[in-house]
């Protein structure tokens, strides 16, 4: 799959190959008109498109999609980078009169007199065309060897809070891995909630902004005792689940307790190399999953519905994985001869999720703050015993990935 790769980041990550050229010779109706700059473009009018042959690559660009994306002053707003134009108004049968390619730009004249300026690579970076073949977010996919031999270094507290080199470097590791560590960070609460404000929003639910549990069963959830949990995504009962979980371990006295985590876009992506047809079927069918609290201080009842896998349409990147066989409710949205099916798909999913070679088990000890993408990485634990007290919170998936998109990474 083009958005995901496993072991070094390929020189992909850099360029995908943006375009595919296409097999048709459609009848054009005018004739090419070559750049006079050393970047090679054709442009060719159909009566539905343009066609822009550009470095190698062909794009099709509807007129009215052309219309509504100019970048001309009356059109949209550079400092806001809002649109001015009124889509609404745009006729729906427009053209251009005619076109020209001159220093790497496209320069189209509409009827009206209005013109409007195109960069060649703005065009090959935002048509349906090179979309499909690029990534939204480039990412690393690992087992337990590929993490190790990675050697990805935690981020240190000090550094981290004043410098902003040491918060990119942690941000770009997470956009890769799915999970990234702070070491030395003091072993409070309070510390806990600078060193995640520094990355970003709190994201405040039924748990609070802040929690910090231990196994006294306080709440409704197997969370809440010493058992070993298996590996799960966390609120995949809710319509939108949390992004980004955070742990640190303030204090364990006993023994076990270490923690689970499964790259669950590596185990998708095996599944989907050996038996697309299940994964595909994985990415359809609606499931529900439910939180039921019903206690003197809390009453919950929380549902999410959507399919254990999640992929964009134009590119088939998976972007979100909600697995949790403790929260799943009861299967009544698939129909009654595609549950066998769906059945068949979550087993061999699950079968690759619980290989162990896909296991990365780490000892969470004070100082040591976890943090994991919730749409992409799995956590669970080993039971324990004695004292074991964790603090931790959600945060706000956007702004971490606005944060990462404001130091220049792909996110």
């Amino acid at each position: 799959m083009l958005c995901t790769i496993i072991g070094k980041l390929q020189p992909a990550l850099k360029r995908a190959q943006l375009l595919s050229s296409l097999q048709t010779n459609p009848p054009w109706r005018l004739m090419p008109i070559r750049a006079s700059s050393a970047q090679s473009a054709v442009v060719k009018l159909l009566d539905s498109c343009l066609v822009l042959d550009y470095e190698g690559s062909r794009m099709h660009l509807n007129y009215v999609w052309l219309r509504d994306h100019c970048r001309s002053e009356s059109s949209y707003n550079s400092q806001t980078n809002q649109r001015n134009l009124d889509t609404g108004r745009i006729d729906l049968n427009i053209r251009p009169h005619d076109t020209k390619v001159e220093d790497g730009y496209l320069l189209l004249n509409w009827p009206d007199g209005h013109v409007s300026k195109y960069g060649l690579q703005w065009l090959a970076d935002n048509s349906y065309e090179g979309q499909k073949q690029s990534p939204v977010q480039p990412r690393i996919l690992w087992n337990s060897d590929i993490y190790k031999n990675a050697n990805v270094p935690s981020a240190k507290w000090d550094k981290f809070m004043s410098c902003d080199d040491e918060l990119k470097k942690f941000l770009q590791n997470y956009v890769l891995y799915g999970i990234a560590f702070v070491d030395d960070v003091p072993a409070t609460v309070e510390a806990t909630e600078a060193v995640t404000q520094r990355v970003s929003l709190i994201r405040e639910t039924t748990y609070g902004k802040m929690w910090c549990f231990t196994s006294d069963f306080s709440r409704g959830d197997t969370a809440y005792s010493q058992l070993a949990l298996d590996r799960h995504t966390d609120t995949s009962y809710f319509q939108e689940p949390c992004g980004i979980q955070v742990f640190h371990c303030l204090k364990h006295e006993g023994t076990g307790g270490k923690t689970l985590l499964v790259d669950g876009f590596y185990a998708a992506e095996k599944l989907r190399q050996r038996s697309p047809e299940n994964f595909e079927l994985l990415t359809r069918v609606p499931i529900k999953h439910e939180y039921i609290e019903n206690s003197d201080k809390h009453q919950n009842h929380m549902r999410g519905i959507g399919p254990l896998l999640e992929v964009y349409p134009w590119n088939k990147e998976l972007y979100i994985i909600r697995y949790n066989n403790y929260d799943r409710s009861v299967i009544n949205t698939v129909p009654h001869d595609v549950v066998q099916r769906w059945y068949v798909a979550h087993r061999e999913l699950t079968t690759e999720l619980r290989q162990p070679e896909n296991e990365l088990w780490v000892k969470l000890t004070p100082g040591k703050v976890l943090f994991i993408d919730n749409w992409r990485v799995m956590h669970g634990r080993e039971s324990f015993t004695g004292v074991r007290q964790l603090c931790g919170c959600y945060l706000t998936r956007d702004d971490v990935l606005s944060a990462a998109r404001g130091f220049g990474l792909q996110a």
